[in-house]
């Protein structure tokens, strides 16, 4: 405590030299209080947020004056394309802790030629072991350059390594790079908590026991068993739709869910660290909770989360139903019929009355078939309720048998739909988010956007759009000069509806739309003071 004190007292002298005009002021442990609550606040506000915690532990007005500087939350990230992981490391933590904050959480999205266990302990080094910490390889990184200060949005390149070809020299590869995104939330709780996979007996999800830890967490700190929300990342071997069904059934609408559907990860919580085996588990997915603090002191007001999509597929051709239905381990072959012909349709013959669909339109797009599927629905032995989901399937190819897709999950008489990536939709959705936030800004009040986080599919991008930064534009236009960062991943995760497509059939009532293709989602965070202070 006396080497923090005197490290702080350094600090402090140096920022009351600035604030004199140069002038040298002796100060000393006694004489601390005597240079008056402006000034001392007035330096306080501008030391990095390591000198600022040593700063709070001088004096119990000091403390006081601390706590009340870091009452409102706040969002910090940066992002460095250092070869050196060490360098890089340390740039973004560096960047991010320059300004008085104390982590809740981190965020790390690292490129492929990182290596992600080195990545995290460093991290996980750098911030500490009380903080909940996820991080995960990503597609490519969104954020603020720490060298240039300009905001990119880079994707990893495809490179000889990773097609088995033999090392890339490091001057030439381009897939070394670090976002870290960390959050300070008062009035919120924060935690992670896995989902595992049985590893005894039958290979299964432990998806009712991940909901129920949730749960417990929630009512354990909160006066409501459902968290504000989640961040959750999923193991790219792990088919998240079913665990995505359960949450929707679990808890309710103003819950948010976002997050990324398929990477590698590592992650760091008060109860387990890493990715490592306990007790015959392994982990299939974490989720970053945030609750309610029913203790939430009167002096801090509340922060809001607000959820926008931009899709990037547009519906195309009939409607058909599954007829025959077989599957494997991660794909599934399938016939299907329509309305208005008896006969049942084999892949090649799908295939062709999209072409026709098509024309020459788009050339070379990527196909998919959106499902709407009627599952029931429990936690435990809680009673079962019948739900609607549309969940996409990535189209493999076809023959004069079946129609070949991605994962399983189709059941005979399930209805689909053949969906196309559409970068016109996209840059048109792109508007229509701008169009929303413009709004949410201008509906603020007293209300303060103070930071966003994006999710968006690695389909997307220069090459999707044909410009440059379109996928952060709707944030950046709207809140220039306010944290914002994240990563391109496959599968992003925004809790929705059929409706974001632009389908309204009544008919089929509420349907749940969870994971998407070739879409963008943002999470946008803001904070309203309390009354006292409005």
């Amino acid at each position: 405590m006396e080497m923090e004190k005197q490290h702080s007292l350094r600090s402090l002298k140096t920022m009351v030299k600035t604030q004199t005009g140069g002038k040298s002021i002796i100060i000393t442990g006694t004489g601390i209080d005597d240079l008056g609550d402006d000034l001392v606040q007035n330096i306080l506000i501008r030391l990095p947020a390591l000198s600022f915690a040593w700063a709070a532990c001088v004096s119990r007005s000091w403390n006081s004056i601390c706590n009340r500087l870091l009452s409102s939350p706040k969002l910090s990230s940066a992002l460095s394309f250092n070869h050196s992981l060490q360098n890089a490391v340390n740039e973004v933590v560096d960047k991010v802790l320059l300004e008085p904050i104390r982590p809740h959480f981190a965020l790390v999205s690292v490129g492929p030629c990182f290596n992600l266990r080195a990545a995290h302990q460093l991290i996980v080094g750098r911030l500490g072991s009380s903080i909940p910490i996820i991080t995960n390889v990503s597609e490519g990184i969104i954020g603020r350059n720490v060298l240039t200060d300009k905001f990119v949005e880079v994707q990893w390149e495809v490179t000889g390594e990773e097609e088995g070809l033999g090392p890339v020299p490091p001057e030439e590869n381009v897939n070394r790079g670090i976002m870290l995104t960390i959050g300070f939330l008062p009035g919120l709780k924060v935690h992670a908590i896995p989902l595992l996979f049985e590893d005894k007996g039958p290979r299964r999800l432990l998806v009712d026991e991940f909901v129920m830890d949730i749960r417990e967490y929630a009512s354990g700190v909160s006066d409501s068993a459902s968290p504000v929300g989640i961040l959750l990342f999923a193991d790219q071997k792990t088919d998240i739709r079913p665990v995505l069904q359960t949450i929707e059934y679990a808890f309710p609408e103003d819950t948010f869910v976002v997050g990324d559907g398929g990477s590698r990860f590592l992650y760091r919580s008060e109860r387990r660290n890493n990715n490592t085996r306990s007790s015959g588990s392994t982990c299939a997915a974490v989720s970053l909770l945030f609750a309610r603090d029913r203790n939430k002191p009167l002096d801090v007001g509340e922060t809001q989360f607000h959820v926008r999509l931009s899709n990037g597929i547009s519906p195309i051709g009939n409607i058909y139903k599954a007829v025959s239905v077989k599957s494997n381990r991660s794909s599934t072959w399938l016939t299907a019929s329509r309305e208005t012909l008896r006969e049942h349709l084999d892949g090649q013959a799908l295939l062709e009355d999209i072409y026709d669909e098509l024309g020459d339109r788009i050339q070379y797009p990527a196909f998919y078939i959106g499902v709407t599927k009627r599952r029931r629905c429990s936690v435990g032995m809680e009673k079962a309720r019948r739900m609607q989901f549309h969940e996409f399937h990535e189209v493999l190819g076809g023959d004069e048998e079946y129609l070949f897709v991605k994962s399983i999950g189709i059941k005979t008489g399930e209805p689909f739909q053949f969906y196309i990536s559409d970068s016109k939709a996209a840059l048109s959705s792109c508007n229509k988010v701008s169009d929303d936030l413009r709004h949410l800004k201008l509906d603020c009040d007293n209300r303060k956007v103070f930071g966003g986080i994006i999710f968006s599919c690695c389909g997307r991008g220069d090459s999707f759009f044909g410009h440059p930064a379109i996928d952060s534009a709707p944030f950046l236009n709207n809140f220039p000069g306010v944290p914002f960062g994240g990563t391109y991943c496959a599968g992003e995760i925004g809790r929705g509806k059929l409706s974001l497509y632009e389908q309204h059939n009544e008919e089929n009532g509420f349907v749940h739309c969870s994971q998407h293709v070739y879409s963008a989602v943002y999470l946008v965070m803001s904070y309203s003071p309390p009354p006292s202070e409005q």
